[in-house]
């Protein structure tokens, strides 16, 4: 069973420390959900984790199944099960969707899946995400709008099978009808309990649509609210205001 470990993690950016102490654990089957104001420090977090080199470890131990990510690279933690779907993806031109997701998927995997299968495996997740058939010989990412954006991470998702899912502000620009999609993608990945969920996000409205088993506030770089799904109702009618004090004074 997946496990991701996120223990007393200080990170810095530029020699200035954004994540103060974070401790957060993943496990197989479960949705956590951290939320917060924007500048509290939640992509720092996703980022660090997935080893984006702006992001300085500073002390701590971030942990996948046991095993410490850190002294990975970027796709050594993908290959371990790390997966990211990050806010604001880059485009690469000359890089066809369909093209870098065999790929991806050959990194993942192993082993290269046969053209007929993969190709038949493809066109079944994008039929699921209401993708058009012809987007899979775009290049990625290039002239996408925010909701193709999402839904190819969704895709990603889907086709690598990680095991710890951290998902970045997913929910960002989606009109009501893709942010549907997108959360019923995230359902269908999560249903086989075999993997975590770490969703990150400052509205609550994605969370009509992915229920979670846990919510974590996050504020000025570090959790300083935990609870369940009522946590999510409790910020949306109240804000984040005094969660924000509770993270300054700490």
């Amino acid at each position: 069973m997946a496990t991701l470990e996120i223990r007393d993690l200080h990170v810095a950016v530029e020699d200035k420390e954004i994540l103060r102490g974070v401790d957060l654990t993943v496990r197989a089957g479960e949705t956590h959900a951290l939320m917060g104001p924007n500048g509290s420090g939640k992509s720092t977090l996703a980022y660090a984790v997935a080893g984006h080199p702006k992001y300085d470890v500073t002390s701590g131990e971030v942990l996948l199944d046991g095993e410490s990510v850190l002294d990975m690279t970027v796709d050594e933690r993908a290959r371990a099960g790390l997966f990211l779907a990050m806010q604001y993806p880059v485009e690469v031109p000359g890089v066809s969707v369909s093209n870098f997701l065999r790929t991806a998927v050959t990194a993942v995997r192993g082993e290269a899946p046969k053209l007929r299968d993969f190709a038949k495996e493809m066109r079944g997740a994008m039929a699921d995400l209401q993708i058009d058939p012809a987007f899979a010989q775009r290049n990625l990412n290039e002239g996408f709008s925010g909701g193709e954006k999402k839904r190819h991470e969704i895709l990603q998702l889907e086709m690598l099978k990680p095991k710890v899912a951290v998902l970045d502000e997913t929910d960002s620009g989606l009109d009501i009808d893709a942010l549907k999609v997108v959360s019923e993608g995230v359902n269908r990945f999560r249903e086989a309990g075999e993997t975590g969920v770490l969703l990150i996000t400052h509205y609550t409205r994605i969370l009509r649509y992915v229920k979670p088993d846990f919510v974590h506030v996050f504020s000025a770089g570090r959790i300083v609210e935990q609870g369940g799904s009522e946590l999510a109702d409790l910020l949306e009618s109240e804000g984040y205001e005094k969660f924000t004090k509770a993270g300054a004074s700490g």
